[in-house]
Parts: structure tokens; sequence; C-alpha cells
């Protein structure tokens, strides 16, 4: 994780989300590309799986590329990002300013509604009228990629 928050909580939960490792800005090129070389060296696993499988959502996260009930979706960059993030956390209740920070940056504006724009496109191009959405809101505490229903 490359960020600017440099509190010792922000790198905790950095850590505690799953980040192989956590950086401050500004950092040095050198040590940044060691890192990287060290995080190679641990194993012969990819870092990240190419593909996510839940229910009827598949994703190929090297070709940023999405299909719903097996037929493609077209999404846009930041579309994809937000939804391959929800997907790398299925079943977990993830807050607008967690998805703020990891999906735009640190100069995202609380008071933007961009996350809920971009959550309505989504259940758009994934959902099928009369079916549960496979994006749930948990009121006032952010949104979840639904696993527990079986999907058609």
């Amino acid at each position: 994780m490359l960020t600017a928050r440099d509190a010792v909580e922000a790198r905790i939960a950095g850590l505690d989300a799953g980040a192989d490792d956590y950086m401050v800005k500004p950092y040095d090129f050198g040590e940044l590309l060691a890192r990287l070389r060290a995080l190679i060296r641990r194993g012969q696993q990819p870092l990240l799986p190419e593909h996510l499988s839940l229910g009827p959502l598949t994703l190929d996260t090297r070709a940023h590329r999405a299909w719903m009930r097996r037929h493609e979706v077209v999404l846009t960059g930041k579309e994809y990002a937000l939804l391959e993030f929800l997907a790398r956390r299925p079943g977990m209740v993830v807050g607008r300013a967690s998805i703020a920070e990891h999906v735009w940056d640190e100069h995202y504006d609380p008071v933007s509604n961009v996350v809920d724009v971009y959550i309505q496109r989504l259940r758009r191009k994934l959902d099928l009228p009369c079916e549960p959405s496979i994006i749930r809101t948990r009121r006032a505490e952010g949104y979840q990629l639904a696993v527990d229903d079986k999907w058609p």
C-alpha cells in the first residue's frame, strides 16, 4: 500500500485489511523496487488471483473485465475498480470513506456522492429486474457484495 496516511492507526488498518506492505509518501523509488522484489521472492503464487468468482459474478483481474451470469459487462475504469474492491471483500460491509480512499484518492471530498453514483451505475449494469441486487446497501454503514444468496 502506498499512501500519504502516516498515522500508526492507518498503517495497522492497512495491513489488517490485507496489504502485504505499507509505504508512506514521499517514498524512495529504490526502496519501493526492493520491497516489490521481496514480495516476488515470497513465493511462486501470483500476488493477486487472475479470476474472482462470486456467485454469478466473475472478474478477470488481469484484463479488468467482468461477467455477470456469463455475459460480459462493459465497465469504465472506476466502475471496474469499485467492483473489484468489493469483490475482494465478499460479504464485508465497506464504508464510503474506505471505498473512496482505495478507488479514488486521498483528495476525495467526503461530502461528495460520487461513491453512491458509481454504485448506482454498477447496479444498473449488473442487476436483473425483479431480482435482489448483488450490491447491498447497509444504511449508515456502507455497501456489501452479497454472497449468501442462491443466484440463478
